[in-house]
């Protein structure tokens, strides 16, 4: 699954029409960039090929009266809705997925209706129960990863990711059923973007191309 277009949608979307610019400057203020390839060249690469596939609409706006290029508004097509939507449930039930997968979809899990992420995650953690009994079916946890040799280090490793990320979901969990956060559907909602003009001390210094798109 694509982290990178599952933010750049949900950015997006957020905002109703964004330039790249105010998308990078928001996944930066995520903390995106830390934590996934929300980098400038991958953020300003996601837009225009989302707009070719139909994803996104890209609008031409007027140069600013300071001079320079026009720059690019994009807004989110209903195909593009359709597949912020299907990456976003297939972010937090992929058991398997890398862990900027899951990230990317726990920033955007307010914009499903508080039962369905509940039962998304419970689809979650049968996963993680699955796969680690698949694994215990050649490594036994209780004879430590000595036995296997060296080797048994990365069985280790799997059945301690497993089990860890069945806990945490198992704890996310609860406290949505026990009423935390406010989504779809539950009235209105906290959303985390920069104002206009707004300074984002989280933001990086390095430049592209792009931002004046």
């Amino acid at each position: 699954m694509s982290a990178i277009r599952l933010l750049v949608l949900g950015a997006v979307r957020q905002h109703g029409r964004a330039h790249g610019y105010q998308v990078r400057n928001d996944l930066e203020f995520w903390g995106a960039h830390e934590w996934s390839n929300a980098k400038p060249g991958s953020i300003y690469h996601a837009l225009k090929q989302m707009a070719k596939q139909g994803l996104l609409h890209a609008h031409e706006i007027a140069p600013s009266t300071v001079g320079g290029p026009p720059r690019t508004e994009y807004e989110v097509t209903d195909d593009g809705t359709a597949e912020f939507f299907r990456l976003l449930r297939e972010s937090l039930t992929a058991y398997d997925q890398r862990l900027d997968a899951l990230s990317s979809g726990i920033g955007f899990i307010v914009d499903l209706p508080r039962a369905e992420a509940v039962a998304l995650l419970t689809e979650r953690v049968r996963g993680l129960e699955e796969w680690r009994a698949s694994v215990t079916g050649y490594y036994t946890p209780e004879a430590g990863p000595e036995s296997l040799g060296h080797i048994g280090e990365i069985m280790n490793l799997w059945v301690a990711s497993a089990d860890f990320g069945a806990e945490w979901t198992r704890g996310l969990i609860r406290r949505i059923e026990g009423g935390a956060y406010t989504f779809a559907g539950e009235g209105e909602r906290q959303v985390l973007v920069l104002g206009a003009g707004e300074e984002n001390p989280y933001a990086t210094t390095e430049s592209h191309p792009g931002d004046r798109e």
